[in-house]
């Protein structure tokens, strides 16, 4: 027959209980509630344009990038990875910024023509 020994006795199974990062969860909270803030404040005070959307688009971009870096862990990894994603992040912006403008720019010029 086998013999069944009890060894819960020799582990500490506190130790494997992480403690609770309440305060990074709370800071994280109210820099995600400050950005959205900016973003409305821009985006319901300011007259409609290519600055406004510029601006618009570089503080959610902000704030997507803060909530990869929490909530994906993308902050604790290799540098390479980071800017892997960071640079064509960056051109997508740079994309976004051209056509906006450029987009305004067909307008306007659309606009006046038929006028």
């Amino acid at each position: 027959m086998a013999m069944h020994s009890d060894h819960s006795h020799d582990f500490d199974h506190t130790a494997d209980i992480p403690k609770p990062q309440t305060k990074v969860i709370w800071k994280t909270f109210f820099i995600l509630v400050a950005l959205t803030a900016v973003e409305f404040l821009f985006a319901f005070t300011m007259d409609a344009g290519t600055l406004r959307n510029a601006i618009f688009i570089v503080l959610t971009i902000f704030k997507a990038f803060y909530i990869v870096a929490e909530f994906m862990h993308l902050k604790h990894e290799t540098k390479a990875l980071i800017w892997s994603v960071l640079i064509p992040m960056a051109l997508v912006v740079w994309l976004m910024v051209a056509l906006i403008s450029e987009g305004s720019y067909y307008f306007d010029s659309v606009e006046n023509y038929f006028n």
